[in-house]
Formats: C-alpha cells, sequence, structure tokens
C-alpha cells in the first residue's frame, strides 16, 4: 500500500515567492462530495491528467494511489462528473533539504496559500521556514476535497473580508 506522509500549514507574507524554483497551474475536481472511505480526484494542468485515490482520513499519514490518465479525458471528467472544483497555482520551493509545495488558490478560494510538506516518517524533522505559519494538517476544511465543496471565501467570517459577493452555492 502506498502511503503519503504529509503536513500542511498556512503561509504567511510573500517572503516565498523569491525562492520559487517552477509553478504550475492546475484544475482538480472531486468524484462524490466528502464523507465515505476515500476521495477519488481528477486533476488537470498545462502537460498531463491524473487520477487520485486518497484514503478519507484526517491526518499526516493516509493510503495514496496516483494514476496518469489521458488529459481529454481527465478535463472531460473535471468538466462533467465532479461535484466541486478548486483552481491553484502550485509553486515548489526547496528550503534545507526539503521540497515545499505551495498552493496558491483562485477562484471561490483566492487568497488562501497553504504550503505542503512530504515526509518519509510523520515525525521527521524539518526547518520551518520564516513564511510558514499555523499547522492545518489536522483541519479538515483545508482539504482540497472540502474546499471543493465549500471554498474558503465562503467559509463563516471570511464572507466580510472580500468586498466581491459570492454565490451562495455552487
Amino acid at each position: 500500500m502506498a502511503i503519503e506522509i504529509e503536513r500542511k500549514f498556512l503561509v504567511h507574507g510573500d517572503g516565498w515567492r523569491a525562492a520559487i524554483e517552477r509553478s504550475r497551474r492546475m484544475a482538480q475536481g472531486y468524484l462524490h462530495a466528502p464523507g465515505g472511505t476515500a476521495s477519488v480526484r481528477v486533476r488537470v494542468d498545462e502537460r498531463e491528467g491524473r487520477l487520485n485515490i486518497k484514503a478519507a482520513v484526517v491526518g499526516a499519514a493516509r493510503a495514496e494511489y496516483d494514476y496518469p490518465m489521458p488529459r481529454a479525458d481527465a478535463q472531460e471528467i473535471l468538466d462533467t462528473l465532479c461535484v466541486g472544483r478548486v483552481d491553484k497555482t502550485r509553486h515548489y520551493v526547496h528550503h534545507r533539504g526539503h521540497l515545499w509545495e505551495i498552493d496558491e488558490f483562485s477562484g471561490a478560494s483566492a487568497g488562501l496559500v497553504v504550503a505542503e510538506i512530504e515526509l518519509q516518517a510523520a515525525d521527521e524533522d524539518f526547518a520551518r521556514p520564516a513564511w510558514l505559519g499555523q499547522e492545518v494538517t489536522d483541519d479538515v476544511r483545508y482539504y482540497n476535497h472540502a474546499l471543493a465543496v465549500l471554498p474558503w471565501r465562503r467559509w463563516p467570517g471570511n464572507r466580510d473580508r472580500f468586498n466581491e459577493a459570492m454565490p451562495a452555492s455552487r
């Protein structure tokens, strides 16, 4: 079984931008609403399509299976079968021996920036960059599957932070 060990953090400021090595825009959607034993996601970026299945557990370690698929098929699934969608740009930043994937969300979650680090062990030590904020690994609201259904800008308390009107549902 493939196990992903990943921790997730909010990002403060723009100090990380100077260290970006590469970036890619992506869109992803889910084939069912949160709940159940797994999340099933399709992702499309400018190069490829991917099908991903993750155990629906909260925490740093969970089973994950990830497969390439034809980009056109992935786009069709995203456009016609998904119950929610997340649009983001993923930036890649190395910091003291670890690769950070920094997701800068757009669309209904614009303004949210989350950094993820994949580790070899749940208790592995890593250097914390100055721009690293609060850990949200155990907060299911920050999982992409949850953001696809209830985007960040629609969270209670966030609605008043933005001037643009957001539709009540998608």
